[in-house]
């Protein structure tokens, strides 16, 4: 697998390849990009990070991989408190911003 930098750049070929999948059909590719999509959306919704800024940080591409695995492995990611892959959860918590206080100012 090539060194990936940013969140963006994973591929069908690239999970398939982290996936260690055989022979990889037009059906599964098309599948492997559902997975990215959804892992990336995850990620957004879970961080409160665009999708750009994902890009900003390359740690982000193990939790996309891990997040893709489970996605593959179960058919079906399900998330509660009890259910969320430690891994994932350490490193998105590290970049999430949804969850900090805003700052209000008095003009």
């Amino acid at each position: 697998m090539n060194q990936i930098a940013k969140v963006s750049e994973v591929t069908s070929t690239d999970i398939a390849e982290y996936l260690r999948v055989g022979e990889v059909t037009a059906s599964e590719e098309g599948f492997l990009n559902t997975i990215i999509g959804a892992a990336t959306a995850y990620m957004v919704k879970y961080t409160g990070l665009t999708a750009e800024q994902l890009d900003e940080s390359s740690d982000l591409v193990i939790a996309l991989l891990v997040l893709a695995q489970d996605m593959y492995d179960n058919r079906a990611l399900y998330v509660d408190s009890a259910n969320v892959n430690l891994a994932v959860q350490s490193i998105l918590d590290m970049h999430s911003v949804n969850l900090l206080p805003s700052v209000m100012h008095d003009d």
